[in-house]
């Protein structure tokens, strides 16, 4: 499984962005999504995760009422929309999938099989 995201940039604060990340390859076998964020010099972490069928979700607290997580199976695309960024959520985003038996959301990074590159997001004051 191959994972591509887009959309990153330069935003002020209480901007938008939307991020995209296209799958390929194996794209039947994956299962439960989510994006994680790295800020330099700190640890990757959640941000949202979402089911297969796209009707479970879970963000973490910091991005809750903020961000909204989507996916289109028929479009291999999953989405992360940001509303009302904030500098503290500058980082590098990554979009990742699992290919194991659930179907639920993956709330943990080993749960995890493939990622993206990552796209840069840098909010100015």
């Amino acid at each position: 499984v191959q994972l591509v995201e887009s959309g990153g940039g330069l935003v002020q604060a209480g901007g938008s962005l939307l991020l995209s990340c296209v799958y390929s390859g194996r794209t039947t076998a994956v299962n439960g999504m989510g994006w994680f964020r790295q800020a330099q010099g700190k640890a990757r972490e959640l941000v949202a995760t979402i089911s297969w069928s796209g009707t479970s979700t879970y963000y973490s607290d910091s991005v809750k009422g903020r961000f909204t997580i989507s996916r289109d199976n028929s479009k291999n695309t999953l989405t992360l929309q940001m509303n009302s960024l904030k500098p503290e959520d500058t980082a590098v985003y990554y979009c990742g999938a699992g290919v194991r038996g659930t179907t639920q959301y993956l709330t943990q990074l080993e749960d995890y099989d493939y990622w993206g590159q990552g796209t840069q997001v840098t909010v100015s004051p």
